[in-house]
């Protein structure tokens, strides 16, 4: 019997330890899938002092050594979390006992540490992958690392590496001067390796080195490539055509499931959505607004300018004139946090803004809107859509990225599609695709089509999984 596949997922967030983001996602719930498909897979992220004292109830204490990082020597320790998951942590207080995850002066020593340490406790863990998955700019630095310093090691040798753009506007750009604190040499300071306009570019860096590259969806696999999507690196992505692969990201379906859900009024599946109802009415009971049949409209998002708010600012007095009501979960900017507050202050009967992010009320916020908007200018992959369409909130969106590669729009004549789609990002498309689904809505025969069509959806891991091993196999 052949041994089993060997994989190390290198990530700054793992779900539910650590997570800010849609990173946290894909890395705490792609490893259960590959390990169900008969992978090997061990998962290994920072000891951030904000994890949970939950998680660590019953933490392992593994070893420690020592991880030399230019001039300065600092003491890494492993500790072992999970088993079903093998879930290891890297521990040391000078770089990760700070609130938050990212936005320190530092970042980029802090993470090459990181790197770096993922890499050493191979040895020390006797686990020794056929493939090291690295995900975003923070673990970037250990694709440089492998092939350039440590491939002079046996144990290291043949070991492959795949590189995982979550989002490209995130790279990860520092000054020339951190090479040396970072135990590199000016050598790497040239066009074919780290620079970057005159900067280290740890994205880059990693798009060069690793083995393969890989994003979250096959559009925007495409989108990157040019100019308007690519951040300065789509010539380096161009160079690398070959070599760059996209994956859909999936969701957890056992977590995220109408149909047992604990933190929704009343569950409800595809085959009986009947009771979903009852879940709209608790919402507006909840948040304050007028139990009615007006459709609602939901925006679950980091609030920020990629995510298509300045169209959705640009049409809140429209959409107040309308007969729907609007919910807002998330933070962000402080311009649309103004903006959203301000507007639920004016219009209390139509609009609810909840500034602050809460994961209990975003179920109950997907099993309850009838709609659920997402007009991004970009969308690596996005899952707020996905999560949508599980609990039967239809999604609005714009024709890009995972967002084209998840949604198609409603055909009324052959009853097929999923969602609302509109191509150009203008505000009047935008309207457009919201009319169109408020129009729909009317009628109750073709709003429960829709909303079969979207709950019947496959967009479990399993897929995604399946398209991960045959690529590390490639490997």
């Amino acid at each position: 019997m052949p041994e089993a596949l060997k994989v190390l997922m290198v990530s700054s967030e793992v779900s539910p330890y650590a997570k800010s983001g849609g990173l946290g996602d894909v890395a705490g719930s792609l490893p259960k899938e590959l390990i169900k498909l008969g992978v090997d897979c061990r998962v290994v992220f920072p000891k951030y002092m904000e994890i949970k004292e939950e998680f660590l109830k019953n933490i392992e204490y593994i070893d420690s050594f020592v991880v030399g990082l230019g001039w300065r020597k600092q003491s890494a320790s492993i500790y072992k979390l999970d088993d079903f998951v093998p879930t290891y942590v890297v521990e040391n207080d000078y770089y990760f006992n700070r609130w938050g995850f990212y936005g320190y002066g530092d970042d980029y020593e802090r993470f090459s540490f990181f790197s770096k340490a993922a890499i050493e406790m191979l040895a020390k863990i006797d686990f020794k992958p056929d493939v090291i998955h690295l995900n975003d700019w923070q673990t970037a630095p250990a694709a440089v690392f492998l092939k350039d310093i440590y491939r002079n090691f046996y144990f290291y040798q043949g070991i492959k590496s795949l590189y995982t753009i979550h989002n490209l506007q995130y790279q990860g750009v520092f000054g020339r001067e951190i090479l040396n604190n970072i135990g590199l040499s000016d050598n790497y300071f040239t066009p074919d390796k780290m620079e970057f306009y005159g900067n280290i570019n740890f994205m880059k860096s990693a798009i060069l080195y690793a083995d393969a590259v890989s994003t979250v969806s096959e559009t925007y696999a495409e989108e990157i490539k040019n100019t308007e999507f690519g951040y300065g690196l789509n010539g380096a992505l161009k160079a690398h055509d070959g070599n760059v692969y996209g994956i859909i990201n999936g969701i957890d379906t056992e977590v995220s499931n109408p149909a047992t859900d604990k933190h929704i009024a009343r569950n409800f599946s595809a085959g009986d959505f009947s009771l979903r109802y009852e879940n709209k009415r608790a919402l507006q009971e909840e948040l304050g607004l007028p139990v009615s049949d007006a459709p609602i409209i939901a925006i679950i998002s980091r609030l920020a300018d990629q995510k298509g708010l300045d169209l959705v600012s640009l049409c809140l007095d429209e959409l107040m004139s309308m007969d729907v009501q609007l919910v807002i979960l998330g933070t962000g900017e402080g311009r649309y946090e103004s903006l959203f507050k301000n507007y639920a202050w004016r219009y209390p009967h139509k609009m609810s803004a909840n500034i602050f992010f809460d994961p209990k009320l975003a179920q109950r916020i997907y099993a309850s809107s009838d709609m659920f908007l997402m007009p991004s200018l970009f969308e690596p992959c996005g899952l707020g859509q996905l999560f949508s369409m599980r609990y039967g909130s239809i999604p609005i969106v714009r024709k890009t990225g995972g967002l084209n590669d998840t949604v198609t729009h409603y055909d009324r004549e052959n009853k097929t599609g999923n969602g609302f789609v509109f191509k150009d990002y203008l505000a009047s498309g935008m309207m457009w695709a919201i009319n169109q689904a408020i129009s729909l809505y009317g009628d109750r025969d073709e709003w429960n089509n829709i909303m079969k069509n979207a709950m019947n959806c496959d967009f479990s891991w399993e897929s995604s999984a399946k398209k991960y091993i045959e690529l590390y196999k490639k490997l």
